[in-house]
């Protein structure tokens, strides 16, 4: 018998030239050998941990951002606790414990109610519009046109404006007789004067804001609608599903954590952060129209002196949005696709 060369595809080579090979002699033996042990290594499995120089290291890189919120956040807001439970005379000179008193007297005031009321309309009028807008905006902006890198940085300059700027801005633009949109409602036989109406005077501020937060909103909807995959939507479309189709059953899903985070920076935006616009555009008018819950713990702190009140109407707000950002986590993230 001829002899198997030592080349790949000999078995092959030796067919060709004739000679039979036993099937046996070229099928490896498979048998299990009990003389032969074989040691299985169990590996642990493999975790990315950051490794530190020094046990004191992480702890001091820490250090920094805790300081700043421990003066900045917990601090003030420990004052504030306990501010509430106090009232000052008007010269600052004493102050008296009073316990809950602060609060009680917060939920005899009919104003107070209104102020609530108002917060809850202006918040939702301004999330509702600016999560519209800027989700709009990035939807157009996420096509392939020419000139889409100008119209993105146009898109993001109102985010640098403070908000008090932009309630100038506005205040300018709306000023009854001098305005060039308050001249062409005027044309429009609209009798616009925000200083009298309550009505116009959230409009003022409710597009102040609005405006004011597009542009946090368009660059994470950007952002979001940049991560989704285009063989989805391409697989979508050659199932046939037209364009709004596609939005609302493909896009807008994968959107979701995106959508939910926004929800939470807008009302919290809301809450706390549109100060600077009220102040500026109404002052909380006419007649309380505009007055929310965050200028009014401004107006009665520092106009009226009321520290303790101030200081309980900042706790009970600081509270209803910590119950609104829970609410939220319970029952909207259910709707969320990760």
């Amino acid at each position: 018998m001829t002899k198997t060369p030592a080349f790949a595809g000999g078995a092959d080579a030796v067919l060709r030239e004739g000679t039979s090979v036993e099937s046996e002699e070229l099928a490896p033996d498979l048998t299990p050998r009990a003389d032969v042990v074989v040691e299985a290594k169990a590996y642990a499995p493999v975790e990315s941990r950051p490794i530190f120089a020094g046990k004191l290291l992480p702890y001091a890189l820490l250090l920094p951002q805790l300081a700043i919120s421990l003066v900045f956040f917990y601090w003030p807001a420990a004052q504030a606790v306990w501010q509430s439970f106090l009232v000052q005379d008007a010269f600052g000179l004493s102050t008296e414990f009073v316990w809950f008193e602060n609060y009680v007297e917060l939920f005899t005031r009919p104003d107070y109610y209104q102020a609530i009321g108002v917060t809850f309309v202006f918040s939702g009028l301004v999330a509702f519009f600016s999560l519209t807008l800027g989700l709009l905006l990035a939807t157009m902006a996420d096509r392939q046109i020419k000139g889409v890198q100008i119209y993105r940085t146009f898109l993001i300059v109102p985010y640098a404006v403070a908000p008090a700027v932009a309630s100038v801005l506005f205040i300018f633009m709306f000023q009854p007789g001098l305005g060039m949109f308050a001249r062409a409602l005027q044309s429009w036989g609209i009798d616009w004067n925000p200083t009298l109406h309550g009505g116009q005077a959230m409009a003022l501020v409710v597009i102040a804001a609005v405006w004011n937060q597009l542009s946090y909103n368009f660059l994470f909807f950007l952002a979001g609608l940049q991560a989704i995959p285009r063989s989805v939507i391409e697989a979508a479309a050659i199932d046939g599903a037209k364009p709004m189709r596609r939005f609302w059953t493909v896009v807008f899903p994968l959107l979701s954590p995106t959508t939910f985070f926004l929800i939470v920076i807008n009302i919290t935006y809301v809450f706390f952060n549109t100060l600077g616009i009220i102040d500026t555009a109404t002052g909380g008018g006419p007649n309380g129209a505009t007055e929310t819950l965050v200028y009014k713990v401004f107006q009665d702190g520092k106009l009226g002196a009321d520290l303790g009140g101030s200081a309980a109407q900042s706790v009970i707000l600081m509270i209803i949005v910590i119950a609104l950002t829970a609410i939220q986590f319970r029952y909207v993230e259910r709707r969320v696709h990760y």
